[in-house]
């Protein structure tokens, strides 16, 4: 039973390793899939998400199936992708991308569209997206020059991270906040404990 409970996390994510230690998981593994990321022609932002987070999910499946020693562990995988209507975000690297995102998201709602992807230890794959609408309030200049001075943006869906100053920014939120931050909670429990994965495990005391 020790084995079936190995949680391999296609991620490097700090983010998501905290939402799942928040829900008592503790990662076996930290696996991050560096794959090509870009959009194909036309792609929908909702598409982009699930078709990364497969993408992650078998990546690190075809790197460990050989080995005995995770062969009875579960593939857990998430992609984030933020978008106005259709255009899609990227992660901001650069600080004319993270004040060209944060002027676009100012006074306006967008879409924070999360894949997650999880493989069972039988090989069978389970995919959820998962969306919530957010909105900001109407940055003034000097909130969007205070915020690329504090360098919470770099690396960011949208060029920002909610969990951190960025929360300020939110006038109202419909759907998961989890979602937001990385890794919808709720369903990602749903599907862990659908393939039978003890989900309680990590709540006892001591």
């Amino acid at each position: 039973m020790e084995l079936r409970q190995k949680l391999i996390l296609a991620s490097g994510s700090p983010r998501r390793v905290d939402l799942l230690k928040q829900a008592g998981i503790e990662p076996a593994r930290l696996m991050p899939m560096d794959l090509d990321e870009t959009p194909q022609k036309s792609e929908h932002p909702r598409s982009l998400a699930r078709r990364l987070s497969a993408d992650k999910a078998k990546a690190a499946y075809e790197a460990i199936r050989q080995d005995v020693a995770w062969k009875d562990g579960y593939i857990l995988a998430a992609d984030t992708v933020v978008a106005v209507g259709r255009r899609i975000l990227p992660k901001a690297e650069y600080l004319e991308e993270a004040s060209s995102a944060l002027h676009l998201l100012s006074g306006r709602s967008h879409w924070v569209f999360t894949g997650v992807c999880l493989i069972a230890p039988d090989g069978r794959l389970r995919q959820k997206i998962v969306e919530t609408k957010v909105r900001f309030k109407r940055l003034s200049g000097y909130d969007i020059e205070c915020y690329l001075a504090s360098g919470q943006w770099r690396g960011k869906a949208g060029a920002y991270a909610i969990q951190g100053i960025a929360g300020t920014f939110v006038q109202k939120l419909v759907g998961s906040y989890t979602n937001v931050v990385g890794l919808p909670l709720f369903e990602t429990m749903q599907m862990l404990a659908g393939e039978g994965y003890d989900v309680h495990t990590g709540w006892t005391e001591g």
